[in-house]
């Protein structure tokens, strides 16, 4: 009688590592692509981190240009403009997550209660669109929408016996602006991520809410939603840790160098790309971003120690 192979184990008892890679050499293939990605674009360029605590010098390159501690870090702290830039950043990606997250499921769970196969991939299409146009094409379109001169809103306001304000000149309605443009961008990305999680889920558990008389509200609450959270929570972990990271491209097309809008709509990057546009200075530069992604580190290990306290299934590690 042939016996079935037993796995190699190691000391502790666990099957080995190569046995492990053998099993899922599968799935392993189709995540090289991925890894790769992050391991020539995140891991190598690590060591150029190293460029942060230096005066960046081109003729002898980052590791031999002299060393110069956390100097390039008081570029921010003596600039007197950090708290706005902070403010300004974190709210405006507080605003993106939060309400991103809820128009994105909100549509997703919408597109899921639709029973025509052919309305929702058209939709989907639809909504997809804009996230793939670019920034200068969204920039010129929002010129020319609320333009003072000859945008069609204003055009329309006053055609209508109205009088339009000055946009460009009211820093107080950048924020609902920038918020609604990333909402426009962003939406159709988000809703597909999440239909395609509801899409996942087992349906026998719908059709026995519905044999058992569940309306649409009921099924949604009390199967999709709660399927849903780890979706929900996953994303906004992963989110959460680029707060203090701002989208320059969609910043600096909306506003550009519009000083008087500046209160509102200036965040770190559009604030360090005005401030080395001309001296060039990558070590400076380089400070500001290793300076957010350490906190953004050490925020993502606040917020999944907090989700581990309250769940520890639904934490990220």
């Amino acid at each position: 009688m042939q016996k079935n192979a037993v796995a190699p184990k190691n000391a502790l008892g666990k099957p080995s590592i190569g046995r492990m890679l053998n099993q899922n050499k599968v799935l392993i293939l189709m995540c090289m692509p991925a890894i790769v990605f992050f391991f020539v674009f995140s891991y190598l360029p690590m060591p150029g981190a190293y460029i942060a605590f230096t005066n960046f010098q081109y003729n002898k390159g980052i590791f031999a240009s002299p060393f110069v501690g956390l100097k390039n870090f008081q570029f921010l702290f003596i600039s007197g403009q950090l708290g706005l830039l902070l403010k300004n950043t974190v709210l405006y990606n507080l605003a993106f997550i939060v309400l991103g997250n809820v128009v994105q499921l909100a549509f997703a769970i919408l597109l899921n209660e639709v029973a025509n196969k052919g309305y929702k991939k058209t939709a989907q299409s639809i909504m997809f669109l804009p996230y793939f146009i670019s920034d200068v094409l969204v920039s010129l379109l929002v010129y020319n929408l609320i333009n003072y001169d000859y945008g069609f809103i204003s055009h329309l306001v006053r055609t209508l016996g109205g009088e339009m304000p000055k946009v460009y000149q009211n820093a107080d309605a950048w924020p609902y602006i920038i918020v609604m443009v990333n909402l426009w961008k962003s939406t159709g990305y988000g809703t597909v991520v999440y239909f395609a999680a509801i899409t996942g889920m087992d349906s026998s558990m719908m059709e026995a809410a519905q044999i058992d008389g569940a309306n649409a509200w009921q099924r949604i609450r009390y199967i999709t939603l709660p399927t849903l959270k780890p979706t929900v929570i996953i994303l906004f972990l992963f989110a959460i840790g680029g707060i203090l990271k701002g989208n320059f491209g969609l910043f600096y097309n909306l506003v550009g160098n519009n000083s008087m809008l500046f209160k509102t709509t200036d965040i770190i990057e559009t604030y360090v790309y005005r401030s080395m546009m001309n001296s060039f200075n990558f070590s400076q530069s380089s400070a500001v971003g290793l300076f957010q992604s350490v906190v953004g580190f050490f925020i993502v290990l606040g917020a999944n120690a907090f989700v581990k306290h309250l769940d520890p299934d639904y934490a990220l590690f």
